[in-house]
């Protein structure tokens, strides 16, 4: 009896309290939602100008992660970045990441890291948004029509080396922040900020500082990336990536080159053998040869395929950009599933061989072939690895060559795929649709962005990509640029997602407490 009385519990009229206080607040809170939203969507239009010079601020600096000889820059661009963060009046934590070996023995500063936070109220949601300052190699005379450090304003386009990969997204989400504290509104999510300055020479300590960081992530809910692009000028949010299983394939003949009037006809050319074996792996419809690559293919649900008809994708535009006469396929759905929901294998190169202008003849002593797996879910690395080493021991044995044969897995990155009913798909849907009056694509990428994976694996977070640049940026390119629309357009985005994400993130616990309360009136009765 007094077990029972010590019992918690809540007044039977507590559900329908918590129902009828919902409604009476759901206009009133829809009303000053738009309200807010209108604010916030004016102040960035009239500052757009700011946000630009910012951008202009920060293309100056030649954060080249790949060259030790801008190393300094690297590391001024990190600092400069985490005291804009600290203006938000966020705290900053600025992570020595140690000491990098180059080819030649020397040893130089790696750039730190930056984790920061903003907010910590326990009944906000919490995002957390990874961000990188470091860029590609870019000089004028590699082709660029300007400066690639001085950002240059042409017909709408913002053109400089970081401008949407990735100095704009940053800078982007800051100000979206920023614009809430010039209203002097309060911020609707918790944020935290993950900034790294080697995300461009494969984020090297990445993982170590998200294990050692493991406490940093135990509140985050969300984790949001904004480091890729859209695939036509129609906004999109990324919910999967490909993986990349990376082979070296090496046949070694002899331990010195020799003249092909001396020695051709007469011995086992180690040329000849590496075609055969990369022939044997792809057919001239695309169809990887490999027995046993397709079996753990995850099939095509038809729910998955209903996302490929409302896709804008203008297959003639595709291939005039590429610059190629024709696909493999004939429809969009099929050349968007063969581009990022099946496997697809490529032949890169042969090291070792004569390439040059001329003609030389020589047969080379060792050939190293080089070619890639694009994985998709459900297949695994290691199951990869030994299909692929089966099969090209097996084709090279009944070429009955003396050569020497080694197969070596050089990359092994898994692809990364999210439930889009998720609630920051369905916050940044919203937040498309109140700036861009459109629902956007739901798309996957064929590349791989090995850091969406990593975030899922180790910190056992729900992940989106969210981006905001055009099809035709040129990341990684000459001329690389965001439009100034995308740019402005992309921080209201950011503005409406905290907004729309922290309503979903109050339903769900309304709905919790509505759950809660029906529990306790049972044990009650």
């Amino acid at each position: 009896m007094s077990g029972k009385m010590m019992q918690p519990t809540l007044p039977r009229y507590s559900i329908s309290m918590i129902l009828i206080l919902q409604l009476i607040m759901l206009p009133f809170g829809e009303n000053a939602s738009e309200k807010l939203e209108e604010d916030l969507f004016h102040y960035i239009d009239t500052h757009q100008d700011d946000f630009v010079q910012s951008l202009k601020d920060w293309v100056a600096v030649p954060s080249d992660s790949s060259d030790p000889q801008l190393r300094a820059d690297l590391i001024r661009m990190v600092e400069i970045t985490a005291e804009r963060i600290r203006t938000i009046g966020a705290t900053v934590d600025v992570v020595d990441m140690g000491f990098e070996t180059l080819h030649d023995g020397q040893t130089i500063q790696f750039p730190p890291a930056i984790l920061a936070q903003l907010g910590n109220d326990t009944d906000k949601a919490t995002v957390c948004f990874y961000g990188h300052v470091d860029v590609q190699p870019a000089k004028k005379e590699d082709g660029w029509k300007t400066d690639p450090y001085t950002l240059t304003e042409n017909n709408g386009n913002l053109y400089g080396r970081g401008a949407t990969d990735n100095k704009g997204p940053v800078l982007a989400w800051i100000h979206a922040i920023d614009t809430y504290m010039a209203l002097k509104k309060d911020i609707p999510v918790n944020l935290k900020f993950i900034i790294e300055g080697v995300e461009e020479t494969g984020s090297p300590g990445l993982v170590k500082l998200l294990k050692e960081h493991e406490k940093f992530f135990s509140d985050v809910d969300y984790i949001v990336i904004s480091d890729n692009v859209w695939l036509s000028r129609k906004p999109a949010l990324t919910y999967g990536t490909r993986g990349n299983a990376y082979f070296f394939v090496e046949v070694e003949s002899g331990k010195k080159d020799l003249h092909s009037g001396t020695f051709g006809g007469i011995i086992h050319e180690s040329m000849r053998d590496m075609v055969y074996l990369l022939a044997s792996l792809v057919d001239t419809s695309g169809r990887i040869l490999i027995p046993g690559i397709y079996d753990d293919v995850a099939p095509l649900t038809e729910e998955e395929n209903k996302l490929y008809n409302s896709i804008d994708f203008d297959m003639e535009e595709h291939k005039n950009n590429t610059e190629v006469n024709t696909f493999l396929y004939n429809t969009k759905e099929e050349i968007l599933q063969h581009m990022w929901r099946y496997p697809s294998l490529s032949i890169h190169g042969i090291e070792g061989g004569f390439s040059g202008v001329g003609t030389k003849t020589v047969i080379p002593s060792k050939v190293i072939g080089k070619f890639s797996i694009r994985q998709v879910p459900n297949m695994q690395i290691p199951v990869v690895e030994k299909l692929v080493r089966k099969h090209l021991e097996d084709v090279f044995a009944k070429l009955n060559s003396p050569n020497r044969l080694k197969v070596s897995l050089e990359i092994g990155a898994m692809p990364w795929v999210a439930k889009v009913d998720d609630p920051q798909y369905e916050a940044a849907k919203r937040a498309i649709r109140k700036v861009f009056g459109i629902e956007p694509d739901l798309i996957r990428d064929g590349s791989t962005i090995p850091l969406a994976r990593t975030f899922q694996d180790l910190t056992k977070k729900k992940v989106m990509m969210l981006p905001i640049g055009g099809a035709d940026d040129g990341e990684h390119s000459q001329n690389e640029k965001i439009s100034r629309s995308n740019y402005i357009q992309g921080t209201k985005i950011f503005a409406s997602f905290f907004l729309e994400l922290s309503k979903l993130h109050e339903d769900l616990q309304t709905k919790s407490n509505l759950k809660n309360a029906k529990i306790a009136q049972l044990i009650e009765s």
